[in-house]
């Protein structure tokens, strides 16, 4: 099986999924660096204590923050007492926990919709501020609760970049048709995916995955698996690692 991440996640779903008895490689699919500027981000986190909520979609996202409040001797844990955190994913809430600072609202699915259809609170008035991806990540959230008359300010907070190449065993074992599966952990995974199979194998690379299982762990990722490769073979359910571990097996079950 070969596994899609960033480049510094790796570790857990390999784990995860040679505990099943799968024999992984690693695919790095992003390189997460800072956004080109700063200066948006640091002006929202000067007037944290104007907005209700901070509200964060990925773990990138509150790496991000946290890393930018801690240069300026604070931290999410010593954030005002006014401002509420609400996060999307498991993962999201584990760091938020891990930092001191738990989510006040976690929605029930994994996935950014079902943060816009359980919000414990109604939209109007409220000031929210949303850190997310510099580009390719999906505006849903700020649009839907600017309609719900939320005043949103949606700011850069990390940058998710291709690599230049792909791992010389991954590489080795797709040309020699001895991988059974790839799994996509995002959108920008199976784009950059799609990016990287193209500059090793050229122009036929579709061919060398024809008979390869593609694997998405949710909607929005399953929706770029169609868009760059034009299928996909299952999606994870849970929308998170322990969904994603499942589809796998259940593909070969």
């Amino acid at each position: 099986m070969v596994v899609t991440r960033a480049a510094n996640q790796q570790g857990e779903a390999k784990r995860l999924l040679e505990a099943e008895g799968a024999r992984v490689l690693d695919l790095p699919a992003l390189v997460i660096g800072p956004p080109d500027d700063w200066g948006p981000l640091d002006d929202a986190l000067d007037e944290l204590e104007d907005f209700h909520w901070l509200v964060f979609s990925s773990a990138n996202g509150v790496q991000a923050v946290e890393q930018r409040l801690q240069r300026r001797g604070s931290c999410l844990a010593r954030r005002p007492d006014s401002l509420k955190i609400a996060a999307v994913g498991r993962k999201t809430a584990a760091l938020l926990d891990g930092l001191g600072a738990p989510a006040d609202f976690v929605p029930p699915r994994f996935v950014a919709d079902s943060l816009i259809e359980n919000f414990p609170v109604s939209g109007f008035g409220l000031r929210m501020l949303l850190p997310r991806v510099q580009s390719g990540g999906r505006t849903l959230l700020a649009d839907v609760f600017a309609e719900a008359g939320v005043r949103v300010v949606e700011v850069a907070a990390y940058e998710s970049r291709c690599p230049e190449t792909m791992p010389e065993p991954t590489a080795e074992a797709i040309a020699a048709e001895d991988v059974d599966v790839i799994c996509f952990s995002s959108g920008k995974t199976a784009s950059h995916s799609a990016q990287l199979l193209l500059q090793r194998f050229g122009e036929r690379w579709s061919e060398h995955i024809a008979t390869v299982k593609l694997i998405s762990i949710g909607p929005q990722t399953s929706q770029s698996c169609y868009e760059h490769f034009g299928r996909v073979d299952a999606e994870a359910d849970p929308h998170d690692l322990d969904g994603l571990v499942a589809a796998c097996r259940d593909a070969f079950s």
